[in-house]
């Protein structure tokens, strides 16, 4: 009971909670980490926009600003015409590799379980 009233008590934004969600809280921030770390190997910034089809250009470059800004990306810039850009996960971005890889597992698991329960219904 201690620990639910420390995070009532205090101002939500102020609890390392808060301080997650201030840096993966977003519609795609989560998806970036995550496109990049599956790639494994840096990645150029089209590379990454056909990971995630379904981002706009726009909003993939704020995007990465956000995380590079957090420190949660490195964003390498090669002296070259035409230029070239690489992305990667930083040591802090690599350290919420495990939450998202708790979430994926608990999503697939839910699916699963909706899965089965669409099945069930339909052998009714």
């Amino acid at each position: 009971m201690e620990k639910e009233s420390y995070v009532f008590n205090e101002d939500l934004k102020n609890t390392g909670f808060g301080y997650t969600l201030s840096l993966i809280g977003g519609k795609y921030k989560m998806t970036v980490l995550y496109a990049l770390h599956i790639s494994n190997t840096p990645i150029r910034y089209n590379q990454l926009k056909r990971m995630i089809h379904f981002i706009s250009y726009k909003t993939l470059t704020n995007t990465l600003k956000e995380l590079e800004k957090d420190q949660l990306v490195i964003r390498k810039e090669y002296p070259q015409v035409p230029p070239k850009v690489e992305y990667s996960l930083s040591e802090k971005g690599l350290s919420l590799i495990p939450l998202l890889d708790a979430i994926f597992y608990w999503g697939e698991e839910q699916l699963g379980i909706k899965k089965e329960m669409e099945d069930s219904v339909e052998l009714e």
